[in-house]
């Protein structure tokens, strides 16, 4: 820390422990002058000589009593005005980054310019603060510190504007000068966590481009968006820098802010930093991670932050979804709701990013509409990963007993137009909504597991479902067919289309009136009983033993067609003895006809397009 002395006699103003300072001096003194509950018994002379304020209160006194003077209001109050007595007496007064502001405040307020006398104390305290605390990095910020305590009269003297623009400059010299000496981040040097204590191992290391932004965190927020604005303004950090500081800053002033809470405190404070660091955040993609933005939201909706500044985080979320984590979106609903999870704006922030992939834009040009086709922007990759997080979410939310289907579904929905090799996790939400939700109805049932694909089930998935009691009859029908297919086919030959049976149980009602008749939709929709889970059981082992039958069949003939036919021969054997199940195979001429090229869409395919299977989506994949 920097210092300055002034004057060369001793120290020689004394308190009398009763809130009273006087001069050991031979000489009477002539003047009291009250700052507060403190009374100063000084002399004129001295005083008069450097202070025009006081000039002018002693000659406009009365005779009787202006030896006698009142100050109220004066900066820094009895300690500030101690200071500028002892320059005017000559004695040593030592300045430092926690008194200067104070100190030329009050020299101000008496003033004591250089018309009174040529180096007078204002003209000082200015050399000092320009030629050594704002070169100091840690001094600078301990003075805009102390001179929020003097406003506004210290932004009048220009005090902070100079402080604001001395750090902004500092933070955004070239590292190469920085010297770890002064300054450095202490919770990313491991010396600081007492693995190392040799200081010049840490002195050798880089100088990160974020050293500073710890430093800053002991600023107000109205401070720090000052400074941080003037270092965007000059245009030389990066907008990671940026952020970085940013995240720094609202780790620090938000008490609880990692785990996505604000612990109880004062609302109004905390809903201003919040809603400066949302304003503060750097424009460009990527400035700052989408579990930081996340963090941000759901700071946002607890201090109940404006609709503005929530839209625009979730427009940025959605531009960074597939960076999230499932915990990342748990967004907590709002006091009083019967749900645990704000569905709503995860729902908005799909919306966002998938947004990002709309392939027509329309532009207005001499009063004419047109439509101009871009190609998305989404990768693959990004829309595969958003789609898992989706489903992992959606088996989390589904642990909610609250929780309405259509919310969950809607939601479901929203990513059904991405591809994705595996329904696993799709399933294994609807599973959990069904576990936590058991009094829905057979038309919700039905709704909600339209949702997944059953040809996309991995083999662990498969014997899952067909032991699972919370499905419907039709749901375990499907995939047992499916793993019956896939077991039989010896190669990456494509699942054989449904036979009309089972293509029946897919459209229902909405089939033939044959079928409408046969296979009352309430029975479909029924769960299975677990005598018939045990039967279903059973014959995937029986399955899995059979594989000469297989064998014998792919040496000649079509191989679709002999799959095809092995597969209902087994489901037949399968279900026969089950009435309702009989019914499926009422003629050979209908299987027969329906073996090649008659085709459905499985159970649930969102897509009919997916509905089409390939070799390599047959391919067994493990239980995400």
């Amino acid at each position: 820390m920097k210092f300055m002395k002034l004057g060369s006699k001793p120290d020689t103003i004394q308190s009398d422990g009763n809130n009273a300072r006087y001069v050991a001096s031979e000489l009477a003194t002539d003047i009291t002058v009250t700052v507060g509950d403190v009374k100063f018994y000084l002399h004129k002379f001295p005083l008069l000589s450097k202070s025009a304020y006081l000039q002018k209160l002693v000659a406009s006194g009365n005779e009787e009593n202006n030896d006698e003077i009142q100050i109220s209001d004066i900066p820094g109050g009895p300690v500030a005005f101690e200071i500028c007595a002892k320059f005017c007496y000559g004695m040593t007064v030592t300045l430092n980054a926690y008194n200067v502001v104070a100190a030329r405040c009050a020299a101000e307020y008496l003033g004591m310019h250089e018309t009174i006398e040529k180096g007078n104390l204002i003209y000082k305290i200015d050399v000092f603060l320009n030629s050594s605390i704002f070169h100091s990095w840690k001094d600078s910020i301990i003075v805009l510190q102390t001179s929020k305590s003097m406003l506004p009269l210290s932004e009048e003297l220009k005090v902070v504007g100079l402080c604001i623009d001395a750090i902004a400059t500092k933070a955004c010299i070239d590292v190469s000068k920085v010297d770890w000496s002064y300054t450095y981040n202490r919770r990313k040097v491991p010396e600081e966590n007492g693995n190392d204590l040799n200081c010049n191992g840490f002195r050798n290391r880089p100088v990160p481009k974020d050293w500073w932004v710890e430093d800053l965190c002991e600023l107000e927020i109205d401070l720090y968006k000052r400074v941080i604005m003037n270092i965007k303004t000059k245009g030389i950090l990066s907008h990671e820098v940026i952020g970085e500081a940013l995240k720094a800053y609202s780790y620090r002033r938000l008490p609880g802010f990692s785990k996505g809470v604000i612990r109880s405190g004062d609302v109004i404070k905390y809903r201003s930093t919040v809603d400066t660091i949302v304003w503060l955040l750097p424009a460009e993609k990527g400035s700052v991670s989408c579990s930081f933005l996340l963090k941000l939201l759901k700071a946002a909706i607890i201090v109940d932050l404006g609709e503005m500044a929530r839209e625009q985080l979730v427009r940025r979320i959605g531009q960074q979804l597939e960076e999230a984590s499932v915990n990342d979106l748990s967004i907590r609903a709002a006091d009083g709701e019967d749900v645990v999870y704000d569905v709503d704006t995860v729902q908005k922030i799909v919306k966002e990013f998938l947004m990002q992939d709309q392939n027509a834009e329309f532009e207005s040009e001499d009063n004419e509409v047109q439509e101009i086709r871009r190609p998305g922007i989404l990768t693959d990759a990004s829309k595969l990963m958003v789609a898992k997080l989706i489903d992992a979410y959606l088996a989390e939310i589904a642990k909610d007993p609250n929780l309405p289907l259509s919310k969950f579904v809607d939601l479901a929905e929203m990513v059904s137009c991405i591809s994705r090799p595996s329904h696993d996790g799709l399933y294994r939400a609807i599973d959990m909504y069904l576990k936590e939700h058991p009094g829905i109805s057979k038309s919700e049932r039905k709704r909600i597991c339209k949702l997944m694909d059953c040809k996309k089930l991995s083999v662990d998935a498969c014997m899952h479902a067909v032991q699972n009691e919370r499905l419907p009859l039709r749901v375990v029908v499907q995939v047992l067919f499916f793993e019956q297919v896939r077991a039989t086919a010896s190669s990456g030959s494509s699942t054989p289309d449904l036979p009309r049976g089972l293509k029946d149980l897919n459209i229902g009602s909405h089939g033939s009136s044959r079928s409408a008749a046969t296979h009352p939709e309430e029975d479909w929709d029924a769960v299975a009983t677990a005598e018939e889970l045990k039967a279903l059981k059973g014959e995937i082992a029986a399955l899995r033993m059979s594989n000469s039958i297989g064998g014998s069949e792919r040496n000649g003939g079509d191989s679709r067609n002999s799959v095809d036919k092995v597969a209902i021969c087994k489901m037949k054997g399968l279900l026969k003895s089950k009435r309702i199940f009989s019914k499926i195979w009422s003629s050979k001429g209908a299987q027969g006809e329906n073996s090649g090229s008659d085709s459905s869409e499985s159970l649930g395919s969102a897509n009919p397009e997916e509905a089409k299977s390939t070799p390599s989506r047959n391919r067994r994949h493990s239980v995400s």
